[in-house]
């Protein structure tokens, strides 16, 4: 028999220790950076939610480095540990800040809603200037109650008297002729120009940039335009100091067969409007 030759077994290498392999800090190094962006977030109002997700994942991370750190497997233990420590600091002040937040909005919506209640709709009366239609109006709890909110239209001359002194009056239609290059009229209608004057017998000015004068005319209510001209069409500007009076002139284009003019006054957004019907 031949005899058979081996070789020398194969040689293994020798395993390779913790130490001499290279450290994984990246663990460490995130939640380090997580927690500092964490808290950052968590101080500052409406970001403090993600503070405290960063918070949150630096506090995991940290506790993964310190770990990895025990193993010999990182040399960062000081790092970890920092955004461990860190993770749990951006959770507090995000809990904070987020109650701080949302006490703060609440105190916002309560002074809203308070300032709201407290201006609310200004009531009005009517005075009888003699178009004959107008009637005094008050409510059950002695305030006075504008004629749009009761139901009832004024006439031609009656005056509207708002609970702050602010006076409103729509004089009778004229016929208007509107100018050669008017907007707003359409050929074939009329046109008629009524006066709105304002009168200020309040304590405070009165601004008239939130004043409008609207109008519908005949039983279907249709809208009727207003015209605006070289002549016409302006309306009111600036401010009516206490005592003073300030007027305007509206044309409104109506269809030929139109019997009535409605014309609606809303001094401003806390006022009542109010409406005058005219015989046309």
């Amino acid at each position: 028999m031949s005899q058979q030759m081996y070789g020398p077994p194969p040689r293994t290498g020798a395993p390779v220790p913790p130490h001499a392999l290279p450290p994984r800090n990246g663990l460490g190094t995130a939640a380090l950076i997580l927690g500092i962006i964490g808290v950052v977030m968590g101080v500052i109002p409406f970001m403090f939610w993600l503070g405290g997700i960063l918070g949150i994942i630096a506090l995991i991370l940290g506790l993964s480095g310190r770990g990895k750190a025990k193993r010999g497997e990182a040399t960062n233990k000081g790092t970890a540990t920092a955004g461990a420590v860190l993770g749990p600091v951006a959770v507090v002040l995000s809990v904070v800040m987020g109650v701080v937040t949302f006490m703060a909005v609440d105190d916002a919506v309560n002074e809203i809603n308070k300032s709201v209640s407290e201006t609310g709709e200004k009531g009005a009366t009517g005075k009888n200037g003699g178009g004959g239609g107008g009637k005094e109006k008050a409510g059950d709890d002695g305030a006075a109650d504008s004629g749009a909110a009761g139901g009832e239209t004024y006439a031609a001359g009656d005056t509207v008297v708002y609970d702050d002194g602010v006076q409103v009056t729509v004089s009778r239609h004229t016929a208007y002729a509107p100018g050669e290059f008017a907007i707003g009229h359409k050929k074939g209608n009329k046109a008629y120009k009524v006066t709105v004057t304002v009168v200020n017998k309040g304590k405070e000015k009165f601004d008239t940039a939130l004043l409008t004068v609207d109008a519908r005319a005949g039983k279907d209510g249709k809208t009727a335009e207003s015209i605006f001209d070289d002549k016409i069409g302006q309306g009111f500007n600036g401010t009516v100091v206490p005592g003073r009076t300030a007027t305007a002139e509206f044309a409104f284009d109506t269809p030929a067969g139109a019997k009535t003019l409605e014309i609606e006054v809303s001094p401003g957004w806390s006022y009542h409007s109010s409406h005058w019907n005219l015989e046309i």
